[in-house]
């Protein structure tokens, strides 16, 4: 054990550092223990642990400069696998469900209006840059935090808020929102 984490930790220091390879080789050796880590927390959940094992490898990789080399990297790595799954858990709180036979007819989700709306919407937002869009997209329409959608955009949370907070703006700006 002692050895996988000094080995682990090699890996984590030589990304940090630039190693391309060592990077991509603890990303890949994380996979194993991070599937064992949810399955036997997730109930069996299988498609809830491999959408977990991604949102940590991406949260690793987003949250990289924050890793301290004088402390343990499993701990570390850990941790962030621990707070994407209660995150997940979060989420699944607040998903209300309910047996297929209670569904009914099936109705339509959307309406005409809604389509209009979609189609403006996103002309609007083709002005910004893909990340900007990307990520006003993922906060004000998505429904993720703004944590989220800088780990999904591979950026910090910081810079992610301010990308939304200029993108915004500059929306506003071009379309005249102070007339």
């Amino acid at each position: 054990m002692v050895e996988r984490e000094a080995h682990l930790k090699r890996l984590m220091i030589g990304g940090l550092n630039g190693d391309a390879a060592a990077w991509r080789a603890l990303l890949t050796e994380l996979r194993g223990p991070l599937t064992v880590f949810f399955r036997q927390r997730m109930g069996g959940r299988e498609a809830d642990v491999e959408d977990l094992i991604q949102e940590t490898l991406i949260a690793v990789h987003a949250k990289r400069a924050t890793y301290d080399p004088a402390l343990p990297f499993t701990a570390w790595a850990y941790a962030v696998a621990r707070h994407k799954m209660i995150d997940a858990m979060r989420r699944q709180a607040r998903r209300p469900t309910s047996p297929l036979e209670d569904a009914g007819e099936p109705a339509a989700d959307h309406t005409v209006e809604d389509g209009a709306m979609r189609r403006d919407l996103d002309r609007v937002l083709s002005l910004l840059p893909a990340r900007q869009r990307r990520l006003i997209e993922d906060v004000r329409i998505g429904g993720f935090s703004m944590a989220e959608a800088a780990a999904r955009n591979g950026l910090t949370e910081g810079a992610a808020k301010v990308s939304v907070h200029r993108g915004l703006k500059a929306l506003m700006a071009r379309m005249g929102a102070g007339s």
